[in-house]
């Protein structure tokens, strides 16, 4: 993906958008909200994980397994929406290139987190893509 050109403040913009719409979102909206105290900081934490994950900045400062992990509840229905609402968000805020850039990031990320928390890929596949069967 190195022809995707992009910089601190469309990250900061994308993740400001985005977490609008999730605080708005009927299923993820209860969670974040009930986590997150204070959304400006939650922001510039989140602009500082992204910038550090696609440019390489380095300020970020976090274990995103840990913090996931503390969150009750968190199921594989979570993470497929918030992947939606971020690819939707991408592609309205960036260019082709930089939303498959951050998709490609995101993707790879939940991927882990999910891994990590022992949920399943995607709804009816368990992690390592082993169908569910007797289920439905």
């Amino acid at each position: 993906m190195q022809d995707a050109k992009l910089d601190a403040a469309q990250i900061a913009r994308l993740v400001d958008r985005f977490y609008e719409k999730v605080r708005a979102d009927s299923l993820l909206g209860p969670v974040f909200n009930a986590a997150v105290h204070d959304w400006v900081e939650h922001k510039l934490t989140l602009t500082s994980f992204w910038c550090s994950v696609a440019l390489g900045a380095n300020s970020y400062r976090g274990n995103p397994m840990a913090v996931h992990r503390m969150l009750h509840g968190i199921r594989t229905e979570h993470f497929e929406r918030w992947l939606s609402l971020w690819q939707n968000t991408t592609r309205e805020e960036l260019d082709e290139a930089g939303a498959r850039l951050m998709l490609g990031h995101a993707d790879r990320i939940g991927r882990s987190l999910r891994l990590g928390m022992g949920l399943q890929e995607r709804i009816g596949v368990r992690p390592f893509s082993i169908p569910v069967i007797g289920r439905g």
